[in-house]
């Protein structure tokens, strides 16, 4: 280890000992190995492949427009929390970031929002992924082998995972580089020698609407950008494997808006204009408009070379997603605020990875992808809370910010908005709740009442049993870690 290496890890060592908390992790994860876990996790070839048939037929092609304008609303949220994440560079991100800000108990429900948003999106990729596992094979699988074969995908990359925090860098590394490489090699391709639709397609509604209004169906389709646009929060998660975090992070966290909205607007583009008959795939009578634009645009053999990029992305996707839920479980279970802590919080003496909470992080989204052999409805309902939970943690530390300030919290870490902080977390918290209430708006009275409400129902659900559990048990007596204190060590240090 260099002078300079040696010193930064003793002034990490000294941060987090100062935040009241000491680590065993392998401090070895690089900024760009950072970035490409955020990158991986917001996936933004998953992120367009898995919804961009709901998403055309809900706008049609000016649908692409939300992935600007939900680009620029979560950029905004990033800045917050990189101002976050800089002070506290804690392990387990949300929790700890909402345990500082504001106090025990806000920490707790955000927290328990945020663990079951992301088991339900781990449960969700996998089931998205096993179709396309098929199509590379050139084959059809039942409902059941698509969900055994979700099963499976994700206890590979909970193997992967438990070997280490090097393994993790390397692995997301490689998914980054594919993923990226593959996303500009196939939407350049698409751009120039496959386009079906002129550039005007981008401004035709297809008389998509309600009473002529196009709105509403712009709005409906809008969701589909915003499953695509979370996973910068990721690289906080690994804070205290990653040297100089206060520094390093957040300039991650903007690499990942950047370089991955900029990836999935490309691909989103791309796919639009490549689409050989649009009135088809608007109408849903082609119920998938991705393989129909790729295999008329490369041929079956090319079609499954793609699908093997693809398919990169959807295992390097479940392997992030798996770390920043681990990560938040051991977080939680360090500060002893849930069931397990004890095993929980522990990190493999050889690995340095906290194994249990690995395990966990992929027995309970296994055990919800197979509910869907028993009642494909109902597991789908509750697959869907994953984007609602995962934007209600989110804001719950947007807004916990906005109080943390209001307290008197100035921001200590490297990164700092400056006079721009209250403005930015005015207008992220603004987007986050419009957002939010977007997503849960019921939209067809004609299908069945979960598919209207189902969001509704599974964030009440997962909001009034982690209120129920907090009132009951008490969980956030059980620790001693500072809390509710960002404003306070301003005030110390003045």
């Amino acid at each position: 280890m260099s002078d300079q290496a040696a010193k930064t890890s003793a002034q990490d060592r000294d941060q987090l000992k100062a935040l009241g908390y000491t680590s065993n992790f392998d401090r070895t994860m690089s900024l760009w190995e950072n970035f490409s876990l955020g990158f991986t996790y917001l996936s933004p070839v998953v992120g367009v492949y898995t919804v961009f048939a709901l998403a055309i037929v809900a706008g049609g092609p000016p649908m692409m427009w939300s992935y600007v304008l939900v680009g620029i609303g979560q950029w905004l949220v990033c800045l917050v929390f990189g101002e976050v994440v800089s002070q506290f560079p804690i392990s387990g991100g949300l929790y700890p970031w909402a345990r500082r800000l504001v106090g025990k108990r806000w920490a707790w429900m955000a927290g328990w929002v945020y663990l079951w948003a992301l088991c339900t999106t781990i449960a969700a990729v996998a089931v998205g992924g096993a179709p396309y596992l098929a199509e590379m094979f050139g084959g059809r699988m039942s409902h059941a082998a698509e969900i055994w074969t979700a099963v499976g995908m994700i206890v590979a990359t909970t193997l992967l995972n438990v070997s280490g925090t090097r393994l993790l860098a390397r692995v997301a590394m490689f998914g980054f580089v594919c993923e990226l490489l593959g996303a500009i090699v196939v939407g350049t391709y698409l751009l120039i020698f496959a386009r079906h639709q002129s550039f005007h397609v981008f401004f035709r509604t297809f008389h998509l609407g309600v009473n002529g209004h196009y709105l509403p169906a712009f709005l409906a389709s809008s969701v589909a950008a915003m499953f695509a646009y979370y996973g910068f929060e990721a690289c906080g998660d690994v804070a205290e494997e990653t040297p100089d975090p206060g520094r390093a992070i957040p300039k991650a966290m903007r690499m990942t808006i950047y370089i991955g909205g900029g990836a999935a607007i490309l691909v989103c583009v791309a796919l639009v204009l490549a689409v050989p008959d649009m009135n088809a795939a608007v109408s849903g009578q082609d119920a998938d408009p991705v393989t129909t634009a790729l295999r008329t645009a490369v041929g079956e053999t090319g079609l499954r070379m793609v699908i093997g990029v693809v398919m990169v992305s959807f295992f390097s996707c479940l392997l992030s997603l798996q770390a920043a839920t681990s990560r938040l479980l051991f977080a939680y279970s360090r500060d002893k605020m849930i069931f397990g802590s004890a095993h929980l919080s522990k990190l493999s003496p050889h690995t340095h990875m906290p194994i249990a909470a690995l395990l966990a992080a992929g027995l309970v989204p296994a055990f919800i992808a197979l509910g869907g052999l028993f009642m494909d409805d109902a597991v789908r309902t509750i697959i869907v809370f994953g984007s609602a939970g995962i934007y209600v943690a989110f804001q719950m530390v947007v807004l916990g910010a906005l109080v943390a300030r209001a307290r008197g919290w100035r921001p200590a870490g490297t990164f700092r908005l400056g006079v721009w902080a209250w403005p930015v977390n005015i207008m992220a918290l603004l987007y986050g709740l419009s957002a939010i209430v977007n997503m849960v708006w019921p939209r067809t009275p004609e299908d069945p009442w979960y598919r209207n409400y189902g969001m509704i129902l599974t964030t009440v659900i997962v909001l009034a049993s982690g209120a129920l559990y907090m009132v009951l048990g008490r969980p956030y007596e059980a620790g001693t870690a500072p809390s509710g204190d960002a404003h306070r060590l301003h005030q110390e240090r003045n």
